[in-house]
């Protein structure tokens, strides 16, 4: 299947081509940037480097979307999902993660804010 053409780098000012968001050269810089002005302050302290090991894991584990498998469709998960959230008292443990396709993921994030709301 052929891929899609290379588009300009969305770092401002770049003019290399690329096939995804930014170059190589500015996804690092890009990811910073995000990380610095975008993300909460304690979202390292949630999802530090031994989140990212339990994560790593469980998607070792987990290699397929738990929703997607329900209906019978094969999707690679993308993200592992807290039932119960951290800072409402969930644990890291394996009984409190399911492994999602980002499509799931966002599905199930948007049903739990309306829920919280």
């Amino acid at each position: 299947m052929p891929s899609k053409p290379p588009h300009p780098c969305a770092y401002p000012g770049c003019p290399n081509l690329t096939a995804e968001r930014y170059c190589t050269e500015h996804k690092t810089l890009a990811g910073r940037e995000y990380n610095r002005t975008q993300r909460s302050s304690d979202h390292n302290k949630t999802y530090g480097r031994r989140w990212r090991t339990i994560r790593d894991l469980y998607l070792a584990r987990h290699p397929l979307c738990e929703e997607c498998l329900k209906h019978n469709f094969y999707v690679p998960a993308d993200e592992v999902h807290h039932i119960v959230p951290p800072e409402k008292g969930g644990s890291n443990d394996f009984s409190n993660l399911m492994a999602l396709c980002k499509s799931c993921h966002t599905k199930t994030r948007a049903a739990d804010r309306e829920g919280r709301s």
